[in-house]
């Protein structure tokens, strides 16, 4: 079976220890953890971030379109998917401040009769579209995340999503815990195969919903054979419940045993 590589990291958001950036990083580097990813907009000086990577030799893989839900590029007022696309040109640009290589983008949701599934897809890859040149400029990939937002609850759904984008700047930021409501989750890896550049990491369960990796419905074993298959090696980042040291302790042992490197 072919070798998978994954490198592990988790969102900025669930540090919730004190101190510096620096001390922040250095608490990640010394858990386990291979790199960062941050939010755009955020607060962070930009010259404390790039010091702490390479202090750290953590690099800041990404960032997430922290506005997404709000501005959305899906919604029917134009003026908010103007400030939706302004904050996803500013992502873009912030991640490549970083010297990450993604933007992670929720691209819509369905909400009623103004804000359907076609709208969605339809005025998401409008929007989208404006920024491939500066994407394409800088080296910075936008990437789907698959949400419970009302759109793509299929595999093929995204497939096809993805393929009328047509572009190789965008791609799928897959989350594994995510679709397990809808179906097993090899069976989207298998689906979306070499769309998925990036990985999101948690579990859900019928029984107990979004829960520590590996107590929830995700087959694990499997989910790993599909991501062989696919021959892919990338960013693993978690999106659970963040905490102090010790509950990052316990999510990179979590995702050593899940996805071990």
């Amino acid at each position: 079976m072919p070798q998978t590589t994954f490198y592990h990291s988790v969102k900025w958001g669930m540090i919730k220890t004190s101190g510096s950036v620096l001390d922040k990083f250095r608490l990640q580097k010394r858990l386990g953890y291979d790199g960062m990813e941050l939010n755009s907009p955020d607060r962070l000086d930009l010259e404390e971030v790039l010091a702490a990577s390479r202090e750290t030799g953590m690099p800041v893989h990404g960032v997430v379109d922290s506005v997404h839900w709000k501005e959305r590029l899906s919604s029917p007022d134009a003026n908010v998917r103007e400030k939706g696309l302004a904050a996803l040109s500013g992502a873009i640009k912030d991640t490549h401040n970083y010297g990450g290589s993604s933007v992670l983008l929720v691209p819509g949701k369905v909400t009623g009769a103004d804000e359907t599934h076609e709208h969605v897809w339809n005025r998401s890859i409008v929007e989208i579209r404006k920024v491939l040149p500066l994407a394409s400029r800088l080296g910075v990939r936008v990437l789907i995340e698959n949400v419970w937002n009302g759109f793509c609850e299929t595999p093929e759904e995204l497939r096809d999503y993805l393929d009328e984008i047509d572009s190789p700047w965008v791609g799928s930021y897959f989350d594994i815990g995510n679709v397990r409501k809808f179906g097993p989750s090899e069976d989207w890896i298998r689906v979306l195969g070499s769309r998925i550049v990036k990985l999101d990491v948690k579990d859900w369960g019928k029984k107990n919903g979004f829960c520590k990796i590996g107590d929830g419905d995700v087959n694990w074993e499997e989910v790993r054979k599909a991501l062989a298959e696919i021959r892919y090696s990338g960013w693993c980042t978690a999106e659970v419940r963040g905490g102090d040291e010790q509950r990052l302790r316990e999510i990179a042992e979590n995702m050593n045993r899940e996805l071990p490197r």
